[in-house]
């Protein structure tokens, strides 16, 4: 499933306007941490440190308005520690991402 970057575009440009320079280093901060709490879900060792990231991962994706995130990373908090599927769909999210 394809996700749509249009919510943190718009998001973004509604907080910096025209400022191009701005909005691509918001845009990069957003996926480097993104990328960060998946990859510290997919190496969660404990239930503990699964739910701590998707919390984090799910609080991301609140603050910059991507919905669709918002509800895989609740997914992962509402499903078994370690889910491989939701790894996957998280990490294809993430990709979408950065490749708009």
């Amino acid at each position: 499933m394809a996700y749509d970057p249009g919510a943190l575009n718009a998001s973004l440009a509604a907080v910096v306007g025209s400022d191009g320079d701005l909005m691509a280093e918001l845009h990069a901060a957003f996926l480097e941490s993104a990328l960060r709490h998946v990859d510290l879900m997919g190496r969660a060792r404990c239930d503990a440190n699964w739910q701590a990231s998707a919390e984090r991962m799910k609080s991301l994706a609140a603050s910059f308005g991507v919905i669709g995130l918002q509800a895989l990373a609740q997914e992962a908090l509402d499903g078994a520690p370690g889910d491989p599927v939701v790894l996957r769909r998280l990490r294809a999210a993430i990709d979408d991402f950065a490749a708009a």
